[in-house]
């Protein structure tokens, strides 16, 4: 198998299971979590969700007056908004959006001066995602299909890129990088999170530890994560643990600064 082919298919497991999840959520299951050491069978039967992922995550206030099926899709390892300290009127863009919890909990944050993008490559989230925005009345939100290896926005139109444990899943994470620059504006920033593994493991190690769609296999290690921004153009960069989701992995808080002009 060339390295194309393998990247493709990679990337089709990943919608493929989170497509999955998304009609859980729609189907009334009782959540979507994919992700976790024990996950590899991305929402298949009997999978087990690590405690690390998932809406419990978010504080019962983040969670309060937010449809049902918002927060029974949320995937992620931590809570972006606690990273992003969001401000009225701010432009955000959530990469990997999901079925939308980040982007509704953003909407409120900046208000209705303000705007908050949500991104997905997967139809079933994005539906998902839309009718929660109609549940929550949500007026100061868009949902945009695509890839966030290549952004449907235009440059320095954002002020705010947030995510929560997708970049992990991404096959060309570079390209991530440089997309999430691109779209900032001078003085942007990014608050991430994302799961991330130590530095002294190898590629093979981390998928010893667990699947692609599981986020785990897919994870830079500290090290790793920290260069790859830097090239792509930002400062103030750093990664930091917050709790450990398996042996050696952590989900961590990601920051960094897109530079201003001059």
């Amino acid at each position: 198998m060339d390295i194309d082919t393998g990247k493709t298919e990679l990337r089709e497991s990943v919608r493929a299971g989170y497509a999955a999840a998304a009609l859980r959520v729609t189907d009334g299951g009782a959540d979507a979590s994919c992700c976790g050491p024990q996950a590899d069978a991305c929402c298949g039967p009997g999978a087990e969700v690590d405690e690390g992922f998932g809406a419990e995550l978010y504080g019962a206030d983040d969670r309060a007056g937010l449809p049902a099926e918002a927060v029974a899709a949320s995937l992620g390892c931590g809570n972006p908004l606690a990273v992003a300290e969001l401000k009225p009127g701010e432009r955000v863009l959530d990469l990997g959006s999901g079925g939308g919890i980040d982007v509704l909990l953003s909407a409120r944050r900046v208000g209705p001066e303000g705007k908050a993008y949500g991104l997905d490559m997967t139809e079933e989230m994005l539906a998902l995602a839309l009718a929660n925005a109609r549940k929550a009345e949500a007026r100061n939100v868009e949902f945009l299909k695509g890839d966030i290896e290549a952004v449907p926005l235009p440059a320095d139109t954002i002020d705010v890129v947030i995510s929560n444990c997708v970049i992990n899943l991404s096959v060309d994470k570079p390209a991530v990088f440089e997309e999430m620059h691109r779209v900032l504006a001078p003085g942007g920033r990014i608050g991430i999170t994302d799961v991330v593994a130590e530095d002294h493991l190898t590629p093979e190690q981390r998928a010893e530890r667990g699947g692609y769609v599981g986020c785990i296999a897919g994870a830079l290690t500290f090290a790793e994560y920290a260069d790859g921004l830097r090239a792509a153009g930002f400062a103030e960069v750093s990664v930091t643990s917050t709790h450990e989701v398996g042996e050696g992995m952590h989900s961590a808080i990601v920051r960094a600064v897109k530079p201003a002009v001059g």
